[in-house]
This record gives structure tokens, C-alpha cells and sequence, in this order.
């Protein structure tokens, strides 16, 4: 099964497109990871046709579409996900849509950790975060402060690994360690690969803000 990945949850957009085999591996055959933090519009669709000129996949034989859907910023995720959605509507493919967070997680649970902290910018101060162990999310995803956080974690078992944002995992005071600071094609695909091949119908994929966005009607405003 061939399946494109878009993810712009994180600073980083991420498109990718892997090969998914039953009973195998992923394998990646193209991706493209570019920090630009305000510039997601501006350049994902051409990633996204960069990623499938390299892999030498055509639109017409790919089989799903998997989208990160946070959390993150308002107008950096409806990007992603616009995009996937249209993506996914013209070729009549299914949308899988999965937390990024978990993505992440994913990627660091391939090296051997145990208990996983996934901790990314959410600006105001804030971090996102979820909290994972060897069968999965434990805690999360919310958003907190750092201090909070850091509270919170006081009544747990400590997390063997703390991953994401490099700044964001120094400021709860853990070592950041090598692993993805934003999800990965091969992230997306893994925490997607159950319900991309049982092919049933993906249900409907639904931001993960977590929070109000800065804009609000006037008539809002004034209640």
C-alpha cells in the first residue's frame, strides 16, 4: 500500500510518501521536512509533488492519506489538513487522521524506550504534551505550562525518554535526547498502519487544537 503523510502541526512541515506491506516494514520512499514557521501554505502542496515525483508514485495508484491533526497552532494545522482533505477528496482516497504527539512517540518507541514525553511548542508559554508507555498513551495530550507540567509530573513515574521540541523538553528540566523533534512520514504511518490496512472506513478527522483560537467574533468578544 502506498500512503502520503502530511503533518504541520510542529514548526516543521513534513510530507513523505511510504510503502506500506502487510506482515513488513515501512519503507519511505521519498520525504521532505522544512522548518519554516509561518511559511506552511506557501510550500506544502510543492512538497507534497516533490515527495511523489521522487518516490516515482502517481497520484492515481496511491491508496490513503494519513494527517497529523495535533495539537498545534490553529492556522499551521488547517493547513496540513485542508490540504490532506482536498488531497484525499479528488483522488477519492480514505483520510486517517491521527495525534501527532503520537507520531512522535512512535518514532522514539522504535529506539527500545520504555516510558515516553512527547513535549512541543505551544506558544504563550505553553507546551504540548502526552505521556506514553509500552502499550501506548498513558496521559494526554493537553496543554500546560512548563511549570505545571513539571508539577504534574512529580506524581509520576519518571519518563524514560523526553522528546519533541528541544527548547521545550530543556525548559521541564529533562535531557533532550537524538530522536524526531516533530513527526516523521514514518511516525504518521506507523500510528495509522492498523487502520490503513483493514481499509474500513477512517472516521471523521477532527483538529486537535485543545484550546479557543486568538480570533473571535466581535459579538463573542463582547459576551
Amino acid at each position: 500500500m502506498l500512503v502520503l503523510a502530511i503533518d504541520t502541526s510542529t514548526p516543521t512541515v513534513t510530507t513523505g510518501v511510504a510503502e506500506v506491506t502487510p506482515g513488513d516494514g515501512i519503507v519511505v520512499r521519498a520525504e521532505r521536512a522544512v522548518d519554516t514557521p509561518r511559511g506552511h501554505a506557501e510550500i506544502l502542496t510543492t512538497l507534497i509533488l516533490d515527495c511523489l515525483t521522487e518516490a516515482g508514485v502517481a497520484r492515481a495508484v496511491l491508496d490513503a492519506v494519513v494527517v497529523g491533526c495535533g495539537p498545534g497552532p490553529f492556522t499551521g494545522l488547517r493547513v496540513g489538513m485542508a490540504t490532506a482533505a482536498a488531497f484525499a477528496d479528488a483522488l477519492g482516497l480514505p483520510l486517517h487522521g491521527v495525534c501527532s504527539l503520537d507520531a512522535i512517540a512512535s518514532d522514539a518507541a522504535a529506539t527500545g524506550a520504555g516510558r515516553v514525553l512527547v513535549v512541543t511548542d505551544a506558544r504563550r508559554r505553553e507546551v504540548y504534551w502526552a505521556l506514553y508507555g509500552p502499550d501506548g498513551r498513558l496521559a494526554g495530550p493537553a496543554v500546560d505550562t512548563p511549570a505545571d507540567l513539571i508539577e504534574w509530573l512529580r506524581g509520576e513515574q519518571a519518563p524514560d525518554v523526553t522528546v519533541g521540541s528541544p527548547d521545550h523538553v530543556r525548559l521541564i528540566g529533562a535531557q533532550h535526547v537524538d530522536a524526531a523533534t516533530s513527526p516523521t512520514t514514518a511516525g504518521l504511518v506507523a500510528t495509522a498502519r492498523s487502520s490503513v490496512e483493514s481499509r474500513a472506513t477512517p472516521e471523521p478527522v477532527v483538529p486537535l487544537y485543545l484550546r479557543r483560537p486568538d480570533a473571535v467574533a466581535t459579538a463573542d468578544r463582547a459576551r
